[in-house]
């Protein structure tokens, strides 16, 4: 039942969120913060005090004490509201239970604030149940191991990629987290240590998202809002120490989470081990190691299909010298002579596309049609694995029901969602936006999406143009073999262009879909990533794949003949050069896949490297004084200096984006896996070196899979099926190749006159010289009884072998379980020891005769409101 939120003073808002606010780096949850009392914190404590620490979380912000910045007004007052709102922020996150401890850094001009923010045990514990966290009730073996591993044990083959790695996590099994029963929990006696940092930078970030720091239905609240109005310049917990060894090295005793995973993970001498994934959790959480994991499964299952794709290669090669048409062409001389490529362009010699027409059957060979079936079922097997691992992983890290059952409303929706009603799985009263008002604000954003996918059409027509104007102008001048190679100077230079055209829309349009997203209103963090995923690879999917579509399977389709040539715009359409159009769908494939990659790491490694340069430079400076007086930096100005943590959605763009290259148009270029390992070898590295050495540490987030990307990877997956299909039966000569092999001649001589067509007879008047031209037509120009023939055997290949491999897919995917069995025991004994800690006596019923589902005496006691009181849900003060 919905229940309209009580009218407050002042009228809701829209959130005017800055860009960054919603970067896939927010927790997402907007629980009640209603103050632990002097009973709960009674109940909490077990042992002795817990120990003062180093804080948890870091605010930062920078002022200005440069005398002309107060003679601007506007200036003044900007500057005292934002001093108003820290404050507020501030008194408000001490009343909330938090211990603040504020430093500063300061030189003539300009101060550095630091806020250090921990939570005490009573707050830990509070909150430990309010975001149903789970703990551990009993330690199990730690139980990692890799497909590869199990492999090389059953062929007895050594493993060079195993590796031995200190202080590996333990595993558990675990449950939700009540107070009332904190005695049941492993290492409830040590208050210092029975939260990992990881929970506590949860706790924190919880209490952050949801404080106010002024009126809530203005969207005033939250640490994400005061960082993109600069109110704040960063809030980030803080690193664990120094990632560089001590003088001992690595055998040291005591090295800190972040030196074992620099040392066994961020090196680059360790790019033959395997990664250590459950150190990578336990120090950034879940939602980066999946990332990890999935790359790192996705890199080695390349690994296969780079071998068989260098072989396919290697045969081509093979295949160059030895290919009867291929021979017969280069061997041509003056025998056939081709028709002009423009209205004012000289005949010229098929001879002269001898190298370009080798080069084609480098990829254009009966190798190519194997690899692109074994691809296909790569692909397919490849998901089917990964979700075994994906569910192995997220049952071992205790997230497997997270998003059903865990995940909380995100802070921005909360505030200003219009009714509030009863979750249905939890019974918790939640905010709420009604269903039939996102709908319209998703298709109000469809439009804007289409509109942006119109933009990149009209890109690619431009680019078409280029390419047939330059292959024009390059094929008027005076040298036979640049004129030969016109079309092939024509799509070298347009796929440069292309892929300029490419990065600068990307940045456009991802800002775009931010505002979008963040205008729908999605419940969930989950579901706001979601959302601003598919959005972007919709535009992502045309921006990179448009124009290798266009090569693939429209180029030269609709040329016309001599004579009667069909034109786009007064420009004669573009025809295939010699060599076909797969050589040329080859080069762009590698121009584009190649080339972003060989773009993106290089930004990865200089940019990094310019932005903590120019931060260190600027805080250089700074002298330390009053209470953070010391010899050396302090952690937190450390931490500062590096860069800020921006979420993983372009990590995975990029994955998923090189995946698409690699399936769906590997019939065309059988070295895409291996250009694609070669990448994922220096990015998983460079992306380990980016987190544990030049980003602050993120926030750890929790998650079960990798969300709408494998529903992507999967429709990539059957796209891909469909695309090497269509590329074999129309972009290739394989069966021309076998139909002339089957019909004319076995050892296919006479090939390449077979595949020439005689200009009409009024053209050859008309030039009084006659001249062949690429096609399976009659004199007269219409199309010959070969090309109807040719055409039913391609489209039924295309039927047949979409239907073999499909078939052969689904009976993969029915023979591969995608819940390992041992998982599925483990969970069913987690559920029972669960069921069997948090009961009463053993028993369903607790002591004081209640169901354990309803609050005990204890939980009453506390006083624990409803984490969704009318008025105010993000702060037990009242709205400033």
């Amino acid at each position: 039942m919905l229940r309209r939120r009580a009218p407050e003073e002042d009228s809701a808002v829209l959130i005017d969120l800055g860009p960054g606010t919603e970067k896939g780096d927010s927790y997402g949850s907007t629980a009640s913060t209603s103050q632990p009392d002097e009973h709960q914190a009674a109940t909490c404590r077990a042992g002795n005090p817990a120990k003062p620490r180093i804080a948890d979380f870091v605010l930062v912000w920078e002022e200005d004490l440069r005398p002309g910045q107060q003679q601007d007004s506007t200036t003044r007052d900007k500057t005292d509201t934002h001093r108003a709102w820290r404050e507020t922020f501030l008194n408000n996150l001490r009343v909330a239970g938090l211990d603040v401890d504020q430093r500063h850094v300061q030189d003539e001009d300009s101060a550095v604030h630091y806020a250090l923010l921990s939570a005490p045990w009573a707050v830990l514990c509070y909150y430990a149940e309010d975001l149903r966290l789970k703990l551990p009730l009993q330690e199990l073996p730690n139980q990692a191991c890799n497909w590869s591993a199990g492999l090389l044990q059953w062929l007895g083959i050594p493993n060079v990629l195993l590796e031995d790695v200190p202080d590996v996590p333990p595993e558990y099994y675990s449950c939700q987290f009540k107070v009332s029963k904190l005695s049941r929990f492993l290492g409830s006696d040590s208050q210092d240590t029975f939260f990992p940092c990881t929970n506590r930078h949860q706790i924190l970030f919880e209490i952050l998202a949801k404080t106010p720091y002024g009126h809530e239905k203005k969207g005033l609240l939250g640490v994400d809002q005061l960082l993109s109005q600069g109110v704040l310049r960063a809030a980030f917990p803080l690193h664990e120490g120094p990632f560089m060894t001590p003088p001992e090295g690595p055998q040291a005793p005591g090295l800190n989470q972040r030196q074992v995973l620099f040392q066994y993970w961020a090196a680059w001498r360790k790019w033959c081990r395997y990664q250590p994934l459950d150190h990578v959790r336990r120090y950034f959480g879940e939602k980066v190691a999946l990332y990890f994991a999935w790359l790192g499964f996705y890199t080695g299952w390349l690994l296969p299909a780079a071998v068989v794709g260098t072989l396919v290669f290697l045969v081509g090669c093979l295949m160059v010298f030895s290919d009867t048409p291929t021979r017969e062409l280069c061997d041509s001389a003056n025998s056939f002579e081709m028709c002009p490529l423009c209205p004012h362009c000289p005949f010229w010699p098929l001879s002269s596309a001898c190298a370009l027409v080798q080069a084609g059957r480098l990829f254009d060979h009966g190798g190519t049609v194997f690899f692109s079936v074994f691809m296909a079922l790569w692909a397919v097997l490849l998901l089917e694995y990964w979700k075994r691992k994906s569910a192995t992983l997220a049952y071992r890290w205790g997230c497997s029901d997270y998003e059903d059952i865990e995940e909380r409303p995100r802070p921005q929706f909360a505030a200003l969602a219009p009714t509030t009603a009863l979750n249905p799985i939890t019974g918790e009263e939640e905010p709420h936006f009604p269903k039939r008002s996102r709908t319209r604000r998703v298709l109000a954003g469809s439009v804007l999406v289409l509109m942006m996918v119109a933009v990149v059409v009209m890109c690619l027509v431009s680019i078409i143009l280029y390419r047939a104007i330059m292959a024009i102008l390059v094929s008027r001048s005076n040298n036979t073999l640049l004129a030969a190679w016109a079309s092939r100077i024509a799509s070298l230079t347009g796929s440069v262009v292309n892929l300029v055209f490419i990065l600068i829309l990307s940045k456009i349009y991802v800002a775009l879909a931010h505002v979008l997203t963040r205008w729908e209103m999605h419940r969930t963090q989950t579901r706001f990533e979601d959302a601003f995923t598919l959005k972007v690879f919709v535009f992502q999917f045309v921006n990179f794949y448009s124009s290798p579509i266009y090569i693939a399977f429209f180029k030269g389709r609709f040329v016309g003949y001599p004579g009667s040539y069909h034109t786009l715009f007064g420009v004669r359409n573009e025809e295939c050069a010699a060599g076909g159009c797969l050589i040329e769908l080859a080069q762009e494939l590698l121009v584009i896949m190649v080339g972003k990659q060989i773009i993106n790491n290089v930004q990865e490694i200089l940019v990094p490297k310019l932005k903590c340069w120019w931060q260190k430079l600027r805080l250089r400076s700074k002298k330390k004084v009053g209470a953070s007086a010391a010899a050396s930096q302090a952690p937190w100005e450390a931490d500062y200096a590096l860069l800020p943590y921006e979420g993983l959605f372009d990590e995975y763009l990029e994955m998923v984006l090189q995946f698409g290259f690699v399936t769906i148009f590997v019939a065309a270029c059988p070295l895409a896996p291996l250009f694609a390992l070669l990448n994922n070898w220096v990015e998983i590295r460079l992306d380990a070196r980016k987190f544990v050495c030049e980003r602050r540490r993120p926030v750890a987030e929790r998650a079960q899979d990798v969300g709408i990307w494998f529903p992507i990877l999967a429709g990539i997956t059957h796209l891909a099926v469909i695309s090497n299909a269509l590329l074999l039966a129309f972009s290739s000569d394989f069966l021309p190749r076998t139909y002339y092999r089957w019909a004319r001649a076995g050892d296919l001589r006479g090939f390449v006159n077979f595949t020439l067509a005689r200009a009409p007879p009024a053209f050859a008047a008309a030039h009084n010289r006659t001249c062949r031209y690429r096609a399976f037509r009659e004199d007269d120009g219409h199309y010959s009884q070969t090309y109807w023939n040719l055409l039913a055997i391609r489209l039924a290949f295309v039927i047949v072998f979409e239907h073999v491999v499909f078939s052969i897919g689904r009976v993969l995917d029915l023979l591969v379980p995608d819940v390992p069995e041992s998982v599925q025991i483990k969970v069913k004994r987690e559920y029972y020891l669960a069921k069997q800690a948090l009961a009463e006596n053993e028993a369903l019923f607790g002591t004081n005769g209640a169901k354990d589902d309803q609050p005990s005496a204890s939980e009453e006691s506390l006083g624990r409101q409803p984490r969704w009181p009318e008025a105010s849900r993000a702060s037990p003060v009242p709205s400033v």
